[in-house]
């Protein structure tokens, strides 16, 4: 996932919630979630610290390798130069940031943006047993199938059964009924984002656009 993240120290905490979250979702383990929430803070933190103008926001990018065991976190930043380990003393109260990424990430390093001035500092975990989301892909209400899910009132619903029935003015709607909660009624070309397949219980979809009534398009 990608977000941007304003010049403020709000930020940092902003980031460690994100990161704790979808963390939840991958079913990371607690030692795995802490370490990663220490070197996201200690990348937002040294990205803030770069001379910019106010207006330059801080990208962040999390990301679960395809078969899980890998967390992957990058701080994106339109400053110039690369950081350095430093190496303080014993009584010095600064510059361990990226000694402690170094101490807590499998690896690290840092790359020039592609498209645009700045760098990114990234760093990867290793996260035995983590679950990666599987790819998603946007397709019409139509196309949804029971077992997969949908995100609906700020929660993941699953599908029990998929029909299809004529609006009065000819139209065609789609009824999609879930485990639990009323059903949706979406129009059949209705956006609907989908993740994994349908019939095994191992996907799952997201409504984007809804316009009928009582449904959430969380994110």
């Amino acid at each position: 996932m990608n977000f941007r993240l304003a010049r403020c120290r709000s930020s940092v905490p902003r980031a460690r919630a994100v990161l704790r979250a979808k963390l939840g979702e991958w079913r990371a383990g607690q030692e795995v979630a802490e370490a990663g929430e220490l070197v996201l803070s200690e990348l937002v933190t040294n990205a803030l610290r770069v001379r910019v103008p106010e207006d330059r926001l801080v990208g962040v990018r999390i990301v679960c390798g395809e078969r899980g065991g890998l967390l992957r976190l990058e701080v994106s930043d339109a400053g110039a130069g690369r950081p350095e380990v430093q190496r303080p003393g014993r009584f010095d109260t600064a510059g361990r940031g990226l000694l402690l990424v170094e101490t807590l990430a499998h690896r690290w390093g840092v790359d020039e943006r592609p498209a645009g001035i700045g760098k990114t500092v990234w760093a990867e975990l290793l996260a035995p047993g983590m679950v990666p989301v599987p790819a998603q892909t946007e397709v019409a209400a139509v196309t949804v199938l029971p077992g997969q899910c949908v995100r609906v009132w700020g929660t993941w619903r699953m599908v029990r059964s998929v029909r299809s029935e004529r609006y009065a003015s000819g139209g065609l709607a789609v009824v999609i009924r879930l485990a639990d909660g009323p059903a949706l009624r979406l129009h059949a070309a209705e956006p609907v984002t989908v993740r994994g397949g349908g019939h095994a219980g191992g996907g799952g979809a997201v409504v984007t656009d809804a316009r009928d009534g009582g449904i959430d398009p969380g994110s």
